[in-house]
């Protein structure tokens, strides 16, 4: 996973809960790179789930709950940062719809060893589309948070509405948009 995943996570986990908090968790995690991470490096994403489970027991807010601000959050830094990739384009169903085949392409660009997760995007109406998710980090919930900051950005409302087609795990899930 790209350093610039995880320098964000901390900047986000510093931003809403202090730098005590952050400190805190990075030295209650055994971590390889020991929580120092360059925006072009590439890390182990059992750190970023190791910091999860960390920051969710000491705030008291579920790991799936973290992801999704996390992914709301970071949806704002990427537009803030890469404009040219998530410039509004028509509809949020439009730019949803090039996640694999515009979006991932130019992050390839920018980074072409990363391992990005799979989305395939199908518009089943005017106002309500599935979007199928596959990785094998399970951060499906990640996901969702991306979407609604995409939503939001736009501001368009939007209703997510999930369901794990994996074994539990969040490897796969089919999202309905309404």
């Amino acid at each position: 996973m790209k350093g610039m995943i995880f320098r964000e996570f901390i900047d986000f986990s510093e931003e809403h809960f202090g730098l005590e908090v952050v400190d805190a968790m990075i030295e209650s995690c055994q971590l390889s790179s020991d929580g120092a991470y360059t925006s072009v490096g590439t890390y182990d994403h059992g750190e970023l789930t190791q910091m999860l489970a960390v920051l969710s027991e000491s705030q008291g807010i579920a790991v799936d709950e973290l992801l999704r601000r996390f992914g709301h959050h970071l949806f704002h830094f990427l537009a803030h940062s890469y404009p040219e990739i998530v410039r509004p384009k028509g509809d949020a169903f439009d730019f949803i719809g090039k996640i694999d085949n515009h979006i991932h392409v130019e992050v390839k660009k920018l980074y072409p060893e990363a391992e990005l997760p799979s989305f395939t995007f199908t518009q089943t109406g005017p106002d309500e589309a599935t979007l199928f998710y596959e990785s094998d980090r399970g951060l499906a919930e990640l996901a969702v948070g991306l979407l609604k900051g995409r939503f939001e950005h736009l501001q368009q409302p939007v209703v997510i509405e999930q369901e794990d087609v994996s074994d539990g795990s969040k490897k796969e899930v089919r999202f309905t948009l309404k």
